[in-house]
């Protein structure tokens, strides 16, 4: 998935708070916003083509996460401990 680029949205016309104002900043300074952990890992498997259990945890993505992601379709268990991003289907 693609972050949506800050540039794009336009200014609220209603006042927000300074914190969020400041915090928009920093985000927009930054790049943009981080990548979700399901985000990490996919691009991680889809990168490698295959990936062991303890790559994505070395990047920071819990082992728990793994198991939701094949149930959400996202990777699909190709054997004990060894993972595969899924064929997106046509629609």
């Amino acid at each position: 998935m693609l972050p949506i680029p800050l540039e794009t949205t336009p200014e609220p016309t209603v006042r927000i708070r300074k914190r969020d104002r400041d915090r928009a900043e920093r985000i927009r300074l930054a790049g943009g916003p981080k990548p979700t952990l399901r985000e990490r890992a996919v691009r991680l498997a889809l990168e490698k083509g295959e990936v062991r259990a303890k790559e994505p945890t070395d990047i920071g993505v819990p082992r728990c996460y793994l198991a939701r992601m094949c149930e959400e379709g996202l990777l699909v268990k190709v054997g004990y401990g060894r993972y595969r991003a899924a064929v997106p289907k046509a629609a």
